[in-house]
């Protein structure tokens, strides 16, 4: 691969595709020609990159009696980090400097993109396209016509060091247009939020006055049912302590247990037995001894549980359960709603520097924004004389020796993501006519030249890897079509260019050149592409001349056509 083609298509296969059963198309670097007779489905290899590129597939496109049609391309490159990011979010992998990507579409729609080896979202497919391959056909000459498409020409054509400055003026532009966003949205929210800020003070205030501890509401009712209870729970205790420890000369439980215990200590020392008893009842009765000291403290605490205030734990728990009704359901949501509530505040307290600091911000974001505007219209109505005039020049060679392109920007009073212009292309057809918008004033032949000249002269400032031209020669032929010819073998001395063409005087330009072959058998018609080169490179050429491959004349004509094509590229 040349060095000058940082991108290369080397290979694209076809199987299935309207009517290509299966076919490789060999490329490579320069300017392929792909030839055909009317139907042989030369258009099809334009679809197939158009599907490499993401476009939408249309079941119709596959091949009757087939279940799916295929499109594999294999790219060659030389510098993968303008693609390698997008493989890579992708799951895919550049393996030796090659990429290949997959579409296959089914005959009910379904569609199917695979990108180094890994499937993934037709989305990516479109990313990598335009990252690519530029196609020109009907519809981008329809997008010729729009301010938008003129717009992007101008600013290819002016170069990368003007690439970077509406870079920096985009980044520029989307930060003031977000700070004026939140700006307006702070201004006009600002008594909704004095309001917001109002109510959550008092809700604030009416929490601290309380000052509720977590869990303090399971801690006070365990307390209040305690203090309704109290006076069962301190007989229930008292009665339970005195029959293990009694105070009085009763008999009580530590006191028939120790009595047993030392029964089996006298005769322990000759009966295993009775020793093991003995030392299981001397264990018990320290357990009943602990139970009867926590009897006595739980006692204690039961008699002053009766000096507190039962009114008081139910008027602080019915205060609690009237925050919990308010900000709850739970205590801990309560809180929660407190701390939200203060951070909330503390925001909404500091709005009035944050709109004063806005404020400052977005007029100082406002000059900058303005004067980088005003920075690339400069610029751009610098660089549009150049292309109108470089642009001019070329139409001269395309047969419109009369035509002169203007270039029009005009400057708007408010700024855009773009700047503060808009392009327009005017065509003056002849001198002392009025310029009229491409749109209106150019045919389809006319715009076809237009945006060759564009991109051979655009190309010298800002290079698409690849080219694909679909008939960019209608309407035009003799030495036109030769002048063709010659401005697509200049333009793949810096890019791959790919053109569909009826014309000999453009394919005699091509350094590769394929002829898409029709074999019909009964009902069915399928094509397939060979290389042409030699003597069946003039048959092809003697029969785009004349309609006849064998004619005498016609070859002779084809020998010289490629003759001056040889020595004029």
């Amino acid at each position: 691969m040349a060095g000058a083609w940082s991108f290369v298509i080397e290979e694209i296969r076809i199987r299935n595709l309207g009517v290509i059963a299966d076919a490789s198309l060999p490329l490579g670097a320069g300017f392929t020609a792909i030839t055909g007779e009317t139907g042989a489905g030369k258009t099809m290899v334009v679809t197939a990159l158009g599907l490499l590129r993401g476009e939408r597939a249309e079941s119709a496109t596959v091949r009757s009696g087939a279940e799916a049609a295929e499109v594999e391309g294999r790219w060659l490159l030389a510098d993968e980090h303008a693609v390698g990011d997008l493989v890579d979010d992708a799951g895919g992998q550049i393996e030796e400097g090659e990429l290949i990507l997959v579409r296959s579409v089914s005959t009910e729609g379904r569609s199917r993109a695979i990108v180094g080896g890994r499937s993934t979202p037709v989305s990516v497919l479109a990313g990598l396209g335009d990252a690519l391959v530029a196609v020109h056909g009907q519809s981008e000459q329809i997008r010729l016509r729009s301010a938008v498409a003129q717009r992007e020409a101008l600013d290819r054509f002016a170069g990368a060091a003007f690439a970077e400055e509406l870079s920096n003026y985009q980044h520029a532009f989307r930060q003031w247009r977000a700070d004026a966003t939140q700006l307006t949205e702070l201004t006009d929210a600002r008594d909704a939020r004095l309001r917001e800020a109002e109510e959550l003070r008092t809700s604030v205030a009416e929490i601290e006055a309380l000052a509720p501890q977590v869990n303090e509401d399971v801690e006070l009712a365990t307390l209040a049912e305690r203090l309704t209870n109290s006076e069962s729970l301190r007989h229930a205790t008292a009665v339970a302590h005195e029959a293990l420890s009694s105070e009085t000369d009763a008999v009580d439980v530590l006191g028939l247990v120790d009595a047993a215990r030392r029964a089996l200590d006298k005769v322990a020392p000759v009966d295993a037995v009775l020793a093991d008893l003995a030392a299981e009842i001397a264990d018990a009765g320290v357990r009943l001894a602990d139970a009867a000291h926590a009897l006595s403290s739980h006692l204690a605490s039961l008699e002053g549980d009766g000096e507190r205030d039962l009114d008081l734990i139910q008027g602080r728990r019915a205060d609690l359960n009237t925050l919990m009704r308010k900000f709850g359901p739970t205590l801990n949501d309560v809180l929660a709603f407190a701390q939200q509530s203060s951070m909330r505040l503390l925001e909404l307290d500091s709005d009035s520097d944050r709109i004063d600091d806005l404020h400052h911000r977005v007029a100082e974001q406002e000059r900058i924004v303005t004067t980088l505007a005003l920075d690339l219209h400069a610029k751009r109505v610098a660089v549009a004389a150049d292309l109108s005039n470089a642009v001019t020049a070329e139409l001269a060679a395309l047969a419109m020796p009369d035509a002169h392109l203007v270039v029009h920007v005009t400057a708007h009073e408010e700024p855009s993501l773009h700047g503060l212009d808009s392009v327009a292309f005017l065509l003056r057809p002849h001198p002392g006519a009025e310029p009229r918008p491409i749109a209106k004033g150019a045919s389809g032949g006319e715009l076809s030249r237009i945006m060759l000249a564009l991109e051979v002269v655009v190309a010298s400032a800002d290079t698409v890897p690849t080219y694909v031209f679909d008939e960019v020669d209608a309407g035009v032929g003799g030495a036109a079509a030769i002048e063709i010819g010659r401005r697509l073998a200049r333009l793949a001395q810096t890019a791959q260019v790919i053109v569909v063409t009826h014309l000999a005087q453009v394919a005699a330009f091509a350094n590769n050149h394929l002829r898409v072959l029709k074999d019909t058998s009964g009902e069915v018609t399928l094509s397939s592409v060979v290389r042409l080169e030699g003597a069946d490179r003039e048959q092809e050429m003697a029969r785009l001349l004349s309609g006849l491959s064998d004619s005498d004349s016609g070859l002779a004509h084809a020998r010289e056509l490629l003759e001056l094509a040889a020595t004029n590229r």
